[in-house]
Order: C-alpha cells, then structure tokens, then sequence
C-alpha cells in the first residue's frame, strides 16, 4: 500500500513540475547602483530542450542571444558567457520566478514575471506638480539657419506683466527640456524655482530630441548655440520679457554654449555657468576618466594603461581634418593597442570588428571631434556681460577648481570684470548634495537640485535683473 502511495505521489509531482510552463516572455527590473533597467528574457521549447534570448529596452538591446538555457525541479538557469552573465531563479506556484542576477562576479536579486513590470518611481521631492502657481505655455520656435522647428516651455511669473528671463542650456547628451536623466529632472526644478521668485525661463528639448524637430546625432555645440540664439529672438518676439534683461544658464556643455551665444548676440545681458568648463575637451575627458576610475576603485595600473591609450586617440582626432581618414587611423591605432579589450570585454553577441566601429564610431561623430578639438577660452575670451560661473567641490565631471580658475583667468583677458565664481562644498555634478561625487550616486539621491545652489543663483540673478 505504502508503495502504491509512493508512486501515485511521484506521478503527481511530476505532472506539478510538467505543468509549469517556462516559455514566454519574463519580465523584471534589475536595481543596480540606484539605475533601474529592464531586463526581458525571451525562452522557447527546443527538441533538444531550451534557447532563449534578452532584452535590455533602456539600453537599447535586442535579441542577444542566451548561450544555454535549463529548467529542471523548477529552476531556471540562464547564461551569456560573452558578458559574463549568469541568472538562476525558482519558478514558484504563483508564476514568478525569484532568482538572482550575476555579471562579472557581482550578484544581483531579480525576479522575473510573465506580466509586464514598469520601473519603480523614485522619490523626488523636489519636483513641482500642477496646477502651477505661475503661467506655464507650451511653445514652439524656427531656428531658421538650421531649418529645423524647436519645442519647449515658457514660464511665466504671471500672465500679464514684464519680468526679466533666462533660456536654460542642458548638458551632453540628447536631453529634453527638463534635462531629464536618472529619474531627475533639474531643469524643471530650476525652472520652477526661478519662475516663483521673479523671472521667465524657457527651456526648450535639444533638436531631434522629444517634439523639437532636427537631427541630434549629426550636431555639435556650434549647432546647438545656433538653437539657443533662436529662443533668445523668440523671447525677443514675446511682450512679456524685458527685451534688456534676458540671460543665460548653461548647464556642463551648456556653459560652453552659452559664451559662444553671448559673444554673437548683443541681447544677452548676462550668462550662469553651472559646472561649465574653461579647459579644452580633450583635458577635460581625461580628467573625467581619472577621477571618476578611481571613485570606482580602478587599479592605478589600469587606469593609467586606459588613460594613455585614450590620450593617444585624442592626439589623433585632434590633428585631423578628414572624417574618412581619421577613421581609418583610428581602426589601425586601437587594433595596435586594445587587442585585449576587444577580444576580452564585447558585450555578447557583439563581434570584434562590430566593438571597434562602435568605439570608433563614438570618436569620430561630428560632437565628439569638435568637443576634443574645441578650447572654451576662445569664446570667454569675448564676453563682456556679467558671468556667475559655480561648480560643486565634489565634481567629478567637470572638476571645479581647475574649470573655474580658467574660467575666470579667460575672463580677466576679456577685461570682463564683473565675474563672480564659486565652488560650493559638498555638490556633485548636478549639484546634489552628495558623498563621493561619482556617477552612481546620482540616481540614488533624492535630491534633483541643491537649495543652496538654487538660492546662489537666483541672489546673484537678482543683483543683476534690477
């Protein structure tokens, strides 16, 4: 009898087993370092049991093949050897898989479900909600020497009246006009907080970016000053803005923009540099790269290996004229010197010819050549109009000291004495209150935009909108 039980348990334990169904599409959302990313796996019934592939919808990747791929006692195992990447999970009674996520020997819980996951939204309370107590206009404008139609937002004290204003400049990167990125939105908040206290702010999306017409990726921060000349003579054409008091405020390459802009138009009476630059592109990258590899714990050995060879790209970009050819040097150049990388570090799926057009692609499109080649002095050296250029002590990006000093020191060639500069404690790259400065806070912390540097603005804005 008991044997009969036995077996009659083991025939139903294996129809229990038999009927969970792992094909499908799984779905979940892997929390790494404060960035929430989608990961999606696709599995199918092979004869020889099962293939699947991965998704990555935030970073843009598709189909990448799975290497192997195994369901047995209700565990799912999941490997990409390429990238190094591993995910075993148990498929529970309720159809979700609970499980965990490896890449490069760090571990990572993600659990997986057939229904469709959406992010978590972080805590972010600095950012306004309507109804505004403030007039806000969605508005469009012609950049008629690109031919291109831009879209953004007009805020307004009130409705009626004049008041001072600004057109607020984003950062690299295809941003729309509340530079949205991480979760935070800083324009927005300055926008906000600006428009409460006194003056008008237009923020407006990069071209080819959200409803602004245009192509992004073919542009460089010529073209883009050639987008903010055309919401100044926009906010020329409105009866609201005081057509003597319209400044400003460039944000990381929008402090670069913003003295080219300054230098051409006679109607900027001011400029806010927020974590701008004073150093040309090639220094400042590879600063970038040295103080932001050792927040991350990068081995001096490495870090000075990758730095040299970045250093030697840049020197070859830097003296070339010809997009063909430098493409061809540049293929020759890291063929020579990253052989390691390129047959070790692909991302899966990815072969060893596709890695290098990808790094070199990135070296030559139009913004990156002229952003290595391009010296923030030659424009500084022109402006006249007063300047508040502030950047965070914790700065990683755009490192204050050395950005202000030479900042400031292109100024005083211009004779431009009515310059104010400041490096405020305890800020990161977007101005957050932070505790390394590197990157990978910025998501993590709540807080979009420092009162303090919010406050610094706007006193200093204030002296000069009277």
């Amino acid at each position: 009898m008991k044997k009969i039980a036995l077996s009659l348990w083991a025939i139903f334990m294996s129809y229990l087993v038999f009927g969970q169904d792992i094909t499908g599409q799984w779905n979940g959302v892997l929390k790494v370092q404060g960035i929430q990313l989608r990961i999606v796996f696709n599995v199918s019934k092979t004869d020889a049991g099962f293939s699947s592939t991965m998704d990555s919808p935030d970073q843009g990747a598709k189909d990448i093949p799975v290497t192997t791929t195994s369901f047995e006692n209700s565990t799912l195992k999941l490997a990409i050897s390429s990238a190094k990447i591993e995910y075993e999970g148990v498929l529970g009674n309720d159809n979700v898989v609970v499980g965990n996520f490896k890449q490069a020997g760090q571990s990572f819980p993600l659990n997986l479900s057939k229904k469709a996951i959406e992010k978590e939204k972080p805590a972010r309370p600095q950012e306004p909600s309507k109804p505004y107590p403030y007039y806000s206009e969605d508005v469009s404008f012609e950049n008629t020497k690109a031919g291109i139609t831009l879209a953004g937002t007009l805020t307004l004290p009130q409705k009626q009246g004049v008041f001072p204003a600004v057109v607020l400049i984003s950062g690299s990167g295809a941003q729309n006009r509340d530079e949205e990125l991480l979760g935070h939105k800083p324009f927005l908040v300055l926008s906000d907080y600006l428009t409460k206290n006194g003056i008008a702010v237009l923020r407006f999306d990069d071209r080819g970016t959200a409803a602004s017409k245009g192509d992004f990726k073919t542009a460089t921060s010529l073209d883009f000053s050639s987008d903010v000349e055309a919401g100044v003579n926009y906010l020329l054409s409105r009866k609201e803005i005081n057509k003597k008091k319209i400044g400003l405020i460039g944000h990381s390459e929008g402090g670069i923009i913003a003295p080219m802009v300054a230098t051409h138009s006679k109607a900027i009476a001011f400029i806010v540099l927020l974590a701008g630059t004073g150093i040309p592109g090639d220094q400042l990258l590879l600063l970038q790269q040295e103080l932001i590899g050792k927040a991350a714990g990068t081995v001096d050995s490495v870090l000075q290996k990758n730095l040299k060879i970045n250093q030697g790209a840049f020197d070859i970009v830097a003296q070339s004229t010809n997009t063909e050819q430098l493409n061809t040097a540049l293929t020759t150049y890291f063929k020579q010197t990253i052989k390691d990388i390129l047959s070790a570090e692909r991302p899966a799926g990815m072969s060893e010819d596709d890695l290098l057009k990808m790094i070199v692609g990135q070296l030559t499109s139009p913004w990156m050549q002229y952003f290595i080649k391009y010296d923030p002095a030659i424009a500084l050296e022109k402006v006249k109009c007063p300047v508040l250029a502030i950047n965070g002590e914790k700065d990683l990006q755009v490192p204050p000291k050395i950005n202000l000093a030479a900042i400031k020191k292109a100024l005083t060639k211009a004779r431009n004495k009515k310059v104010t500069t400041k490096e405020l404690p305890n800020l990161n790259h977007l101005f957050q209150e932070c505790k390394t400065g590197s990157p990978t806070e910025y998501a993590s912390i709540e807080q979009t935009f420092s009162p303090i540097a919010l406050n610094e603005v706007l006193q200093w804005l204030k002296i000069h909108t009277k």
